[in-house]
């Protein structure tokens, strides 16, 4: 039998935390509550769970600096990243902009419905591939290939192929295909995209965001005519598609 995936909840209002470890235990989850971010780091390095949810009010460490801290834990020991969500009583939008940036994925304002939040903790596992932990199993004599990525993403060198393919893209439209590949089938608005990939915003327009996905879409059927990568929410935004074949 699978153990359960173990969810560590960073939350200092103990109201929340009982409220989070109970919908998350109802569902099949095992939650571990940390109080503080000294706590659960200290978790976290012992044990990295399928993954975290981040308070970003904690009484000791900003909630986006233990998220640095969570991320270089698991760069230096080599282990597999593990996705994270913040829950934050602030709404400010700029609140929402770092975390996204950061890399988080997802980002849930207080209040919120527990079901929900549960929600999305299952969609996050299910991107990620950790929805279900797995037992420990003898390693096969030969390992099985991995399957093949439609995009592969080299943000060293800021660059991403498509099929194997290298695409000769403008700023813009690295920034905007980086986001969506770094989180298939999440929906970002068009005030998210151009917060997230645009230096002043403020000077920008919905329309601009609309023009690069445009030309972003164009190069992308110049290698793939038969496939459609990007989805248009229409008067919400765009996502990358979750079900791209892996070969054109």
């Amino acid at each position: 039998m699978s153990p359960k995936p173990r969810i560590l909840i960073a939350e200092d209002e103990s109201g929340i935390a009982d409220t989070l470890q109970y919908v998350l235990k109802s569902d099949g989850f095992t939650p571990v509550w940390c109080a503080t971010a000294e706590e659960a780091l200290k978790e976290f390095a012992q044990e990295p769970p399928a993954l975290a949810i981040l308070d970003v009010g904690l009484p000791d460490l900003n909630g986006f600096e233990l998220f640095k801290r969570l991320q270089g834990i698991t760069r230096a020991s080599g282990g597999v990243e593990v996705p994270m969500i913040f829950l934050t009583a602030r709404s400010d939008e700029i609140d929402r902009v770092v975390g996204l940036e950061l890399g988080a994925d997802d980002y849930i304002a207080k209040p919120f419905s527990p079901r929900e939040l549960v929600a999305r903790v299952r969609t996050v596992l299910r991107r990620s591939g950790r929805a279900q932990a797995q037992p420990p199993a003898a390693m096969p004599a030969t390992a099985p290939a991995s399957k093949p990525q439609p995009f592969m993403l080299d943000a060293e060198r800021m660059q991403i192929r498509y099929y194997g393919r290298l695409l000769d893209l403008s700023r813009y439209e690295y920034g905007l295909l980086r986001l969506m590949v770094q989180r298939p089938g999440r929906v970002f608005t068009r005030d998210e995209l151009l917060e997230l990939v645009w230096d002043d915003a403020s000077e920008s327009f919905d329309r601009t965001v609309d023009a690069h996905i445009k030309t972003l879409r164009a190069k992308l059927k110049a290698i793939a005519p038969d496939i459609e990568p990007i989805r248009t929410l229409r008067g919400t935004g765009y996502a990358l598609n979750e079900e791209l074949p892996a070969s054109p």
